[in-house]
């Protein structure tokens, strides 16, 4: 998959563990309406998606992830690359952690079918 693009905070010189997370996310346009997930703890917007589980592939977690985020219900022979998203920063949990971080994201269109969304603990503390 191509790199779109590296989010280098440079703010990690001082860490001495390293945390990396790989997640996957849907791109859904539908009628010139984009499916986005809101935050309304910390006010922000992002593509629905999430962690990529041990031994699940990319697509399986995008498919399993915006399922649980939006209760939308992707179609896989639909799922098409778009590129992914190196992030590198400081972790927010431990001065001396580094966070790495590669967001995976794909067009892909969804049934008319909404299931109900199931968010976990984290999730629901952002007030998704």
């Amino acid at each position: 998959m191509r790199l779109l693009h590296i989010m280098d905070s440079d703010d990690y010189e001082n860490c001495t563990r390293l945390t990396v997370r790989h997640s996957a996310r849907a791109i859904i346009i539908s009628d010139g309406n984009i499916a986005m997930i809101r935050s309304l703890e910390n006010n922000y917007f992002k593509f629905p998606g999430g962690g990529i589980e041990p031994n699940e592939s990319k697509e399986d977690a995008l498919i399993r992830e915006t399922l649980e985020e939006t209760g939308l219900h992707i179609i896989p022979d639909t799922i098409k690359e778009l590129g992914y998203i190196h992030r590198i920063r400081k972790s927010l949990k431990s001065d001396d952690e580094c966070f790495v971080q590669n967001n995976y994201y794909y067009f892909c269109e969804v049934t008319d079918e909404v299931s109900p969304t199931k968010y976990d603990e984290g999730e629901l503390h952002e007030r998704f």
